[in-house]
């Protein structure tokens, strides 16, 4: 047995695991969307972080990686058990043909296995949906799980397909949009902590006036306090 598998997420920059080969290519009929729930790697249960899978889409095209495994039954079953573990929240596999040759209608490769997930929010309970940009982006900026943070892995996103020449007009917009988020978070923190540094000095007026401090909006408190 010799299995290809496609990655079009965080396995285009990370495989970690042990593979023979490695090309760079595309799959048809299929776009990137940030529509899917990851709540033990970049996020948790209480705010689910936001990853990227795939969705059905006549005429796309979704550049990434593909990668061979060979060398006998057990090397393919360990690259297979741990690809089952971290790809936990698809599931589907998906058979695809693989290209890479732009505007090719000949595959270069057949039976290449991709991970994909139901766009079911009843069958499929890390299945989130789409959300308006500004949505995605506040969830984004703000989750965080044993991983790490949800925006590094968009921003690596963004930086992986840049490096394989093939950037996403669509992952370009969403990390975007999630770095106008992180300046208001950023500042909102900032505000805060000159509030609370500043709360031990007692002010000195004229009057007899309490002194005004004005609390900080509800949702930059509440990422500040994440």
């Amino acid at each position: 047995m010799v299995f290809w598998i496609f990655g079009y997420g965080s396995l285009v920059w990370n495989p970690s695991f042990e593979y023979d080969e490695k090309m760079i290519g595309y799959i048809k009929d299929y776009k990137r969307v940030f529509d899917l729930a990851c709540i033990d790697h970049r996020g948790t249960a209480e705010h689910p972080a936001r990853t990227c899978t795939l969705e059905e889409s006549e005429g796309s095209i979704c550049w990434g990686a593909v990668y061979c495994v060979r060398g006998g039954p057990e090397k393919e079953k360990k690259a297979m058990e741990y690809l089952e573990r971290r790809e936990c929240e698809y599931d589907s596999k998906t058979l695809v043909e693989f290209y890479t040759e732009e505007d090719s209608a000949q595959p270069a490769l057949t039976g290449v296995i991709v991970f994909t997930s139901t766009p079911d929010k009843v069958n499929n309970k890390y299945y989130l949906g789409p959300a308006p940009l500004e949505e995605m982006a506040w969830q984004i900026a703000t989750a965080h799980g044993p991983c790490g943070d949800n925006r590094e892995y968009i921003f690596k996103m963004e930086k992986a397909l840049y490096d394989i020449g093939h950037e996403d007009d669509y992952i370009i917009e969403l990390a975007n949009e999630v770095r106008k988020v992180c300046e208001i978070v950023n500042s909102g923190i900032q505000k805060e902590k000159k509030l609370i540094g500043s709360a031990h000095i007692p002010l000195k007026t004229k009057t007899s006036s309490p002194v005004k401090i004005f609390s900080l909006p509800e949702a930059v408190v509440a990422v500040a306090a994440d």
